[in-house]
């Protein structure tokens, strides 16, 4: 299968659950421990709060993948290239932005899960949502392996 159309897949499905759940008013969160997850994704949202991209750096899995949100979107492979080019966001005293999960899902087997949820500007105001893909590494820490962001729709 094409890893662009199982990309988009999971794209598209994200955002219909994202839809529901803004339409509930609830978070979405389901199998093995969701609230575990969360709990990291809302710790790996702090290290930009904090401006601590060493921290940063300890959430992102040595394989990583950062993507875009454009339609041919810059890809970053690897924690090395991630942090450098993510550098400029740890750059003031201000975050450029922040994040926090609102659907959180577990596979089965527990070791992996996808978050989801808004990304605000410093002024509080919607610019996007955030979807990443965690697995839960041989230290026992979850990481991001994928990481793709999306523009608010209008």
């Amino acid at each position: 299968m094409d890893r662009r159309k199982v990309i988009l897949g999971l794209a598209s499905a994200t955002m219909a659950l994202a839809a529901r759940a803004r339409g509930q008013g609830q978070q979405t969160q389901g199998g093995p421990n969701p609230q575990s997850v969360a709990d990291v994704e809302r710790a790996f949202a702090a290290t930009m709060a904090h401006r601590d991209a060493t921290a940063f750096a300890s959430f992102i899995s040595l394989e990583a993948i950062f993507m875009g949100s454009s339609d041919a979107p810059a890809v970053l492979r690897g924690r090395q290239a991630i942090v450098e080019e993510w550098k400029k966001f740890f750059d003031g005293p201000t975050a450029p932005f922040s994040w926090e999960p609102d659907i959180v899902e577990v596979v089965d087997s527990g070791g992996m899960a996808l978050t989801s949820g808004p990304v605000h500007n410093p002024k509080g105001e919607l610019i996007g949502r955030f979807n990443s893909i965690w697995r839960l590494e041989s230290d026992n820490r979850w990481r991001v392996v994928f990481d793709r962001g999306a523009p608010v729709c209008q």
